[in-house]
């Protein structure tokens, strides 16, 4: 039997701010979080801008607990459980083996990891905190959110760079489909505003000065950001025998690989993601009508997407709403497509497409309607995220109106 799998809860934090909705409602009037970081642990880095997090919401996550995450892992279990409030949810010792959590990381507990180098070889220490391993493990973040809410069926962690929480979606979706499990907590966290990664990334020459113009011609690359966001899925059985409040299902999943280059985009890898999210689907191409892209904001990801789009939808492309949310969020990395899919069920609650926000400039190669700076009404019965990740990783997902 093809178990149909829902949304039922979400939840999440970022620079837009501490819960779902209020993400939500910046997201969709084109609100950008992008500012100057004010992280006092970033050395030499004054004047580099990102989406930070600038207050975490209050929460009665008790000392002991608190002092075992890193700040990945703290940012995805706040996450989790406004997902599972949400979905009016909690385990006990009946069920607890039925539920089950996947995180998209796309890397480990840098703050964690930066405070262990530093004091050892800055500051003379010959010792680091007992719990550095654990608190570091990329694993991590999906080992606390089992701990936070008492999960015991399938949980593991999922890195695949910044494709990570939609190939962490994707394996929930599987659970569920394969029987093993009856709900699954699934999305994306990171929080990568640490001295040495930022170091590491403004090697690239990818990041942006000032912000992120996803599509505009004048782009001048991506902006980090740090957050995680998180979904409660189930299997469409469970949640109607529940009377549970269905936000929408997860129609498809489409997974590829480039096999072309370790940072360089390709057309055809994204390509063939789109176009098997759409069979798994059982979907037409003109049955999307809102496309979250993957929209960095650099010169060759945003033309090379475009190119895919349009292979894959032909005509279609030009008729379909588009646009980058990173435009408000910034790239979070693991947690990217996880805020994106908050987006795409909201936009499927509201019938409203989210702006690519500071948008200026036409780009002749990217020539398709992104929705530029101000949010448009219009019916969302389907609406697709994009993930392509460095290593030529791809992820895409296909969700519906129930």
């Amino acid at each position: 039997m093809d178990r149909r799998v829902v949304i039922t809860g979400v939840g999440g934090l970022c620079g837009l701010g501490t819960d779902a909705a209020s993400m939500w409602k910046e997201m969709r009037e084109g609100r950008s979080a992008i500012g100057p970081i004010a992280n006092s642990e970033l050395h030499d880095l004054e004047g580099m801008t990102g989406a930070e997090i600038k207050a975490l919401p209050q929460h009665d996550i008790n000392r002991g607990h608190l002092v075992s995450m890193a700040r990945f892992s703290l940012l995805a279990v706040l996450a989790a459980r406004e997902a599972m409030r949400q979905a009016g949810l909690s385990c006990d010792e009946g069920n607890a083996h039925r539920f089950g959590a996947t995180v998209g990381v796309g890397g480990l507990g840098w703050d964690v990891m930066e405070e262990t180098y530093r004091a050892l070889l800055l500051d003379g220490a010959r010792r680091v905190g007992i719990l550095a391993v654990p608190k570091t493990m990329p694993s991590a973040a999906a080992g606390q959110v089992s701990l936070s809410l008492g999960l015991r069926g399938p949980v593991f962690g999922v890195t695949s760079a910044c494709a990570s929480a939609n190939h962490a979606i994707a394996s929930a979706v599987d659970q569920i489909k394969l029987g093993r499990a009856d709900v699954m907590v699934s999305g994306g966290s990171d929080a990568p505003f640490a001295w040495g990664v930022l170091k590491a990334w403004e090697a690239m020459r990818v990041l942006s000065p000032d912000t992120c113009r996803p599509f505009s011609a004048d782009r001048k690359g991506l902006v980090l950001g740090e957050g995680a966001g998180m979904a409660v899925l189930e299997s469409y059985e469970h949640a109607t025998r529940r009377g549970a409040t269905i936000l929408a299902e997860i129609a498809g999943v489409g997974l590829s690989a480039d096999a072309f280059h370790i940072a360089a985009p390709s057309v055809e890898g994204p390509a063939s993601a789109m176009r098997a999210c759409l069979a798994d689907a059982g979907l037409n191409a003109e049955d999307v009508d809102y496309l979250n892209a993957h929209g960095t904001g650099t010169k060759s990801n945003d033309q090379t997407e475009t190119a895919a789009i349009k292979r894959v939808f032909g005509n279609h492309a030009y008729s379909m709403s588009i646009s980058s949310t990173k435009s408000t969020h910034a790239h979070c990395l693991g947690a990217a497509s996880a805020l994106e899919m908050i987006a795409c069920v909201m936009a499927i609650q509201e019938d409203v497409v989210p702006p690519t926000a500071n948008y200026r400039e036409p780009d002749p190669a990217c020539d398709l309607d992104i929705t530029p700076n101000v949010p448009r009404e219009r019916k969302v019965r389907v609406a697709m995220s994009n993930a392509f990740a460095m290593g030529g990783t791809n992820a895409v997902l296909a969700f519906r109106q129930v």
